[in-house]
């Protein structure tokens, strides 16, 4: 067996990285995906190419262990879509202590192919005052267990109702803010760990939060 080598240093301009956000909710002016439509103008801020995944749009059957073998052409979309970015912010609101069954099925019906080796973000929105901090960590577990990059922030919304109006914006700035950060740091990890910037992206994998934040 050869001994793989290195990846040769690239330019941080030599990448253009894609950021896509999944959703997880299904509601009619969700502020999950609300919350994730400023992630992802964060993601562009840092040059990255983005997208919104609305599950709504998708016709995915019940995850079913291997019998979803024979896939659907939205399962199909969607696993071409996810594969083919480079970093994934995934947004869920917090039922009952987890995150939503619509991203379980979602990411029950995708694996590794989809997942392994990427930089993923984490927002959660919920409707009470304790935030979506449960749904969040279980979610990071996830993404460890599809040896997924989980990035140190996260963003979780308390009381969401409180913080968005009808048209999406958001009237808390500081919340504002940390969505922009989590897209912005998805987009720029993913585009060291593609340039193969080793090092650099050690040092600013070591400098971001230590812990995850609300």
């Amino acid at each position: 067996m050869g001994i793989s080598m290195p990846r040769p240093e690239l330019p941080l301009d030599a990448v253009k990285v894609t950021v896509v956000a999944l959703s997880g909710s299904l509601r009619e002016g969700s502020y999950t995906t609300m919350a994730l439509r400023t992630a992802l103008r964060g993601a562009a801020e840092a040059g990255a190419n983005v997208r919104l995944i609305d599950l709504r749009e998708y016709e995915l059957a019940f995850a079913m262990g291997e019998h979803h073998a024979n896939v659907s052409s939205s399962l199909d979309k969607l696993r071409t879509e996810v594969q083919a970015a480079h970093g994934i912010l995934i947004g869920t609101p917090e039922y009952h202590g987890s995150f939503s069954g619509v991203v379980k099925n979602a990411l029950d019906l995708m694996g590794f192919d989809e997942f392994e080796g990427k930089m993923i973000g984490l927002v959660g929105v919920s409707a009470g005052r304790m935030g979506a901090f449960d749904a969040l960590n279980s979610l990071r577990n996830v993404g460890r267990a599809l040896h997924a990059w989980v990035v140190p922030e996260q963003v979780s919304i308390p009381e969401a109702w409180k913080v968005f109006d009808e048209a999406g914006a958001i009237h808390d700035a500081q919340i504002e803010q940390r969505l922009l950060q989590v897209g912005r740091r998805v987009a720029e990890f993913a585009r060291l760990h593609e340039c193969g910037r080793a090092q650099e992206f050690v040092e600013s994998w070591e400098g971001a939060m230590e812990n995850p934040g609300g």
